[in-house]
């Protein structure tokens, strides 16, 4: 017997008739039987009682057929045991980062990978969230680090790095330097500096402006948060940044909290649920670099 026997036993007793077994396995009616018959025969015995319209087990079908189950499970786990050994030795990981974005855990699981797999070439390109998680989705990025507002992408598993909120970043002797908090209102009488659309940052201020039916002045947009801050040190506008990218510039810029944006800024890594062994191996640096849980 072989598996493509097993295979085409476990089709008809499952779907109780030759036909649908032959569609499910893509060949013809005529091979399944033919399969199946020299099956029986090498067994000796009988696997299906077909004197009615719906195919059913004999006694000894229905004893064979944990077994075959079984070996077609075993035959499955040998391939992907190969697979990953293959894929960690020459595969391919590409890694997607948000543009403006450095963070150094990322660059530490980046090496801590390639140190432990050398075979696999890594691969990292920028771009704006929206489109690295279009990637991911679609394959043609593994695994991404992306701004989100709120939520991480549906579809897609996540490690939250961060989640907090924005501040108004102005020089010290600007209007709103001496405020404890500020509304969003208090941002529109002045031009905003902040990130482009499609970016996480992005997406919370325009959501919570919407939610606000506010129309604020953005007239500067840089994809780095130190050229968004050097731009609102020399007078250009008032920063709009998530609470640690301005923690960055408190030598240079005062941080006041935006305290009606309820929706908080994410920084996260997201992937496919059924990703590939590299994914696999490169989550476990990952959490170890960002001091996440075990588990992917």
């Amino acid at each position: 017997m072989d598996l493509r026997q097993l295979e085409y036993f476990v089709a008809v007793a499952e779907e109780r008739n030759f036909t649908r077994a032959a569609e499910r396995v893509h060949i013809s009616q005529s091979g399944v039987s033919a399969q199946i018959r020299r099956l029986e025969h090498e067994l000796g015995a009988e696997l299906f009682d077909r004197s009615a319209r719906t195919v059913t087990l004999t006694v000894a079908g229905e004893a064979a057929l944990a077994h075959a189950r079984a070996a077609l499970a075993s035959a499955e786990a040998v391939g992907r045991a190969v697979d990953e050994v293959t894929g960690l030795v020459r595969g391919r990981l590409t890694v997607g980062m948000v543009v403006g974005c450095t963070v150094t855990p990322l660059f530490d699981a980046l090496a801590a990978f390639h140190e432990a797999h050398p075979g696999v070439e890594v691969l990292l390109q920028e771009d704006h969230s929206d489109r690295l998680a279009e990637g991911v989705r679609n394959g043609t990025v593994d695994l991404a680090l992306i701004g989100a507002a709120a939520a991480t992408p549906d579809g897609l598993d996540a490690l939250t790095i961060i989640s907090e909120g924005l501040v108004a970043a102005v020089p010290p002797g600007h209007p709103l330097a001496g405020r404890d908090d500020l509304a969003l209102r208090d941002l529109t009488p002045h031009p905003l500096v902040t990130m482009p659309a499609g970016t996480g940052l992005r997406a919370v201020l325009d959501q919570a402006c919407a939610a606000q039916d506010l129309r604020p002045s953005v007239t500067l947009e840089a994809g780095a948060a130190d050229a968004i801050a050097d731009l609102a040190v020399r007078g250009l506008g008032v920063a709009v940044l998530s609470t640690s990218m301005a923690s960055s510039h408190t030598d240079r810029l005062v941080s006041v909290p935006l305290h009606d944006v309820s929706v908080p800024a994410l920084l996260a890594l997201v992937w496919k649920p059924a990703h590939a062994p590299t994914v696999r191996a490169f989550l476990t640096h990952a959490r170890k670099a960002f001091g996440a849980p075990g588990g992917t």
